[in-house]
């Protein structure tokens, strides 16, 4: 294999000259410094706030203009700047406006193009040139670079440089230009971004999420369990699926499913009419300045019911055909006495409220009726040929993982199964047990299979893409139990909790954090664990950073349903060659907000750990791969592949 790579590096460098000018090219790109990463999490569909933080970097546009402008714009103006880079279109449109007299314009336009060439130049300051060519809008390479690459001190070019902004601004050409510009600044202040899970579900706009995320320079994603949730049922699994539909009647986001991936819900619909009726516990959620008619809240209310009592009966036969899986527990149906109501668990007897089990057969409730077997085929033939959905499920297979190492880091969504005492819980599958970074490393390989025999859909594979949503030692769930159905039927709120695994109070101990690291092959002293999943409650006095720093969880609610518990609107985390640094957001309200007055939604940043000097893209692993092509470049040279 590496006799093969050598002979088609070769092909590309085909004489010394290029070998050494290439070696030289990656020797000073690995002592540049190393590019800003940017980490986000739970994003949970909310795609305004979303595309808000990641056009502010969160925050180091903002830090950006006021290192280069601090001692010649006011804070005002720097604010407004900011604005302008986040969302020039609109801040065009609204800036032009302002001015009657076309010299006043174009002297605006020409202000304005100067500053953001001079913070285009401070923010590709660590790129190399041939970089930052590939950030510019193309159709002004040319321009942008003479203007990137001007020597002031040259009397005889000041005339030159003029003129060019000149004729941008009187062909018409400014707006193009300066909307260009300000999404190639965007792009230079992030150079990687990484999304630590759960894309997906609750919010309204996940669809646009992902479009985002195709068009992103540079990206990796950590599933979380939402979405493997949505993976799973693109692959094959029908619980999964009926449990997507479930929520999404639950927050009242049926039209994802419908109008954004154009998949028909008219016959759950008729089922849903033809058996369902009102019902407290299935009426959506709504959010504040959401309304809806009475009919259609009894719409949707109905088809609630009607995939959850579909959902019910698809887990019983994948719970007695696994019972490596151990969720006896779980078959809830076959617990209910359908005569008196009530229902048995753990050994406690509990009253239903407002049972809705017409469709259920109390000899065999595992029995789909015909009229439910055929409805949700259908939806899972729709999913599948969704065009949208399949591009967007493409990519999160692409460019997703269940964990990942980068840059000293583990990136994981959920959690590493743990025991009280803090060592790693096993879990058999197949007859053999796997824990820690294996069992995290077969559950990945069960869902890439699943993906890939999308026409099966009982087998080890499939069904194991719905353990990993609710099973007790998925990386991605980290419950004792999902209690869905208590939720809807008992009153007790006491059947309601779900114990978490361990890991999530042991998270706080350094040396189990240690440990964890150690067990995926990352360095404990320099290393942190980045995290998803759960909510932290900042409002109630949580700290999102834990065991000393070596453990930073993300996730502080974009979700609004989480807003109220948590207190803030979402955690991001910055880490450039300087450090790592967490920051806090506040409730997003619009964009208007922001290019009318200036204002942000960050609360407050918080220094999680400081590199003692500043880190180098040799340190990287982006670094590693180069040194290793270096060698290969070196080999090539000393040996007998150059023509």
């Amino acid at each position: 294999m590496e006799r093969k790579y050598l002979e088609l590096l070769a092909e590309k460098y085909d004489t010394e000259e290029k070998v050494a000018t290439e070696i030289i090219n990656l020797e000073a790109i690995l002592n540049l410094p190393k590019g800003t990463e940017h980490f986000v999490s739970d994003l949970h569909g909310e795609f305004q706030a979303f595309s808000h933080v990641l056009r502010n970097g969160s925050g180091k546009v903002k830090d950006k203009i006021e290192e280069l402008f601090k001692d010649q714009l006011p804070k005002e103006a720097m604010n407004d700047l900011a604005a302008f880079v986040y969302y020039p279109e609109q801040k065009l449109k609204m800036m032009k406006q302002q001015f009657d007299d076309q010299h006043e314009l174009y002297q605006w336009y020409e202000d304005v193009i100067k500053k953001l060439i001079s913070l285009t130049s401070y923010t590709s300051s660590k790129y190399t040139r041939s970089k930052l060519r590939k950030a510019l809008p193309k159709a002004f390479i040319y321009i942008i670079e003479e203007l990137l690459y001007k020597v002031d001190l040259l009397e005889n070019k000041k005339e030159y440089y003029r003129k060019i902004i000149q004729q941008i601004i009187s062909l018409n050409q400014a707006d193009k230009l300066i909307v260009g510009l300000c999404y190639t600044i965007q792009q230079l202040v992030v150079d990687h971004l990484h999304v630590v899970g759960d894309i997906y579900d609750r919010g309204p706009k996940p669809d646009k999420i992902m479009e985002t995320l195709i068009e992103h320079h540079s990206v990796d994603v950590q599933w979380g369990n939402h979405d493997v949730l949505w993976l799973g049922a693109y692959s094959g699994s029908k619980v999964n699926l009926a449990n997507i539909i479930r929520i999404c009647a639950r927050y009242n986001n049926l039209d994802i499913i419908e109008d954004r991936y154009g998949i028909n819900l008219r016959p759950l619909q008729m089922l849903a009419n033809h058996y369902y009726d009102d019902h407290p516990a299935f009426r959506p959620k709504l959010q504040p300045g959401e309304e809806l008619t009475e009919d259609e809240i009894l719409d949707i209310t109905k088809m609630h019911q009607a995939i959850t009592m579909i959902q019910f009966k698809l887990e019983l036969p994948i719970i007695k055909r696994r019972p490596s899986f151990h969720l006896e527990h779980r078959q809830v149906l076959e617990f209910i006495d359908y005569e008196r109501e009530t229902i048995e668990l753990d050994g406690q007897i509990y009253s239903l409220k407002n049972p809705c089990f017409q469709t259920v057969d109390p000899e065999d409730p595992s029995a789909l009726l015909e009229e439910e077997e055929r409805v949700i085929n259908q939806l899972l033939f729709n999913v599948q040929h969704s065009e949208k959905l399949t591009r967007h499920m493409d990519f999160l297979m692409k460019k997703g993982n269940f964990y990942l190492r980068y840059n000293g880091n583990l990136l994981i969504h959920g959690c590493i199964p743990l025991n009280d005492d803090g060592t790693f819980a096993s879990f058999e599958i197949e007859g053999k047990t796997y824990s820690g970074k294996a069992l995290l490393d077969q559950f990945e390989h069960f869902l890439r299979e699943s993906y890939q025999n999308k026409r099966v859909t009982d087998d080890l594979a499939t069904d194991m893409a719905w353990y990993m949503w609710t099973g007790e030692h998925s990386s991605l769930f980290g419950k004792k139990e999902m209690t869905t159905f208590e939720r809807y039927f008992i009153e007790d709120t006491v059947t309601h909790k779900e114990r978490k695994n361990a890991y999530y109070y042991l998270r706080e101990d350094e040396q189990v954090v240690r440990n964890m690291l150690e067990a995926f092959d990352l360095d404990p002293e320099t290393g942190h664990i980045i995290n998803g999943h759960t909510p932290v409650k900042e409002i109630e006095g949580e700290n999102p950073i834990k065991a000393n720093g070596k453990m930073i969880v993300i996730d502080g609610g974009f979700s609004k349903a989480y807003q109220k518990t948590t207190g803030i609107a979402g955690y991001t985390l910055v880490y450039n060659s300087y450090g790592i640094e967490l920051v806090a957001h506040h409730y997003f309200h619009s964009k208007q907000d922001v290019i009318k007055n200036g204002t942000d939604v960050l609360s407050k940043k918080r220094l999680v750990d400081k590199e003692l000097r500043r880190k180098k893209v040799r340190e990287t692993n982006i670094g590693e791969k180069l040194i290793q092509e270096i060698g290969y470049l070196k080999k090539l040279l000393d040996g007998k592949y150059v023509r």
